[in-house]
């Protein structure tokens, strides 16, 4: 299952690079009854307790055994994973005009899947790290996760809240990386460049964009790493889309 992950991942970046659209690519390929549809939606990469761990016992053992190739094979589906999440963090730095130093960015879930609370290797966290990294101003939210899940997820303590209109805050001016817990959607977009979709949580897919584009500073950004929201809504909105495995125009 994990294979499948990173391997249509892998196509997304493909994708992505050739003008086409995953998927239509995955509803091709899952169509073939051997292969079926299940595990083939691109997105930010697997997490969970169990994925991870297990293939490196799997690597361990191939090791152990003198099936240094095999064990390779396995351990670059987890390497993947990592690099697919270090990918998404470059895109949304890339198409930010280069940097998110002191930049305004939303986060838009942090569990590694929707329904549940359990953050353990979600790709949340390594996206939001590599952004952190470059100076980003993060607002998280997640109807599930506390904050105190999320700092120990980050090693890094909240910040306060800054207010959009009291100008940059000390620590965006000096180029360091902060977030804050944000309860409600709305006062995460405030003031925010760019919006990051990486929990598929059915509340994200009924968002009113026309009304959260005018809390945002333009030109604002949607980044959706699972492609939860309708295209159509995003641009007549007046905002620019990024949806993981989808070539650009």
């Amino acid at each position: 299952l994990a294979q499948r992950i990173s391997s249509i991942n892998s196509v997304a970046a493909l994708c992505e690079a050739t003008g086409a659209d995953v998927r239509e690519v995955a509803r091709a390929i899952g169509s073939d009854s051997r292969i079926g549809s299940k595990f083939l939606q691109a997105g930010p990469g697997f997490g969970g307790s169990c994925f991870q761990k297990d293939i490196l016992n799997l690597v361990y053992l191939c090791r152990h055994f003198g099936l240094p190739d095999v064990a390779n094979y396995w351990e670059s589906v987890v390497q993947l994973n990592s690099w697919q999440q270090h990918r998404i963090a470059r895109t949304v730095v890339q198409k930010l005009f280069g940097t998110v130093t002191g930049k305004r960015l939303a986060v838009l879930g942090f569990a590694f899947k929707a329904d549940t609370n359990d953050t353990r290797e979600a790709p949340a966290i390594r996206i939001a790290k590599d952004l952190l990294e470059e100076g980003a101003q993060l607002a998280i939210h997640d109807p599930k996760v506390d904050s105190e899940q999320i700092a120990r997820d980050l090693k890094l303590p909240a910040s306060t809240a800054p207010d959009s209109e009291s100008g940059p805050t000390r620590a965006a001016l000096s180029g360091e990386g902060t977030w804050w817990p944000s309860d409600d959607i709305a006062s995460a977009l405030k003031g925010a460049d760019a919006v990051l979709i990486l929990t598929e949580w059915n509340q994200y897919r009924e968002l009113d964009w026309s009304a959260l584009a005018s809390l945002m500073r333009q030109p604002a950004w949607v980044f959706d790493a699972r492609s939860v929201v309708t295209p159509a809504e995003i641009h007549a909105a007046g905002l620019n889309l990024w949806r993981v495995g989808e070539g650009q125009p």
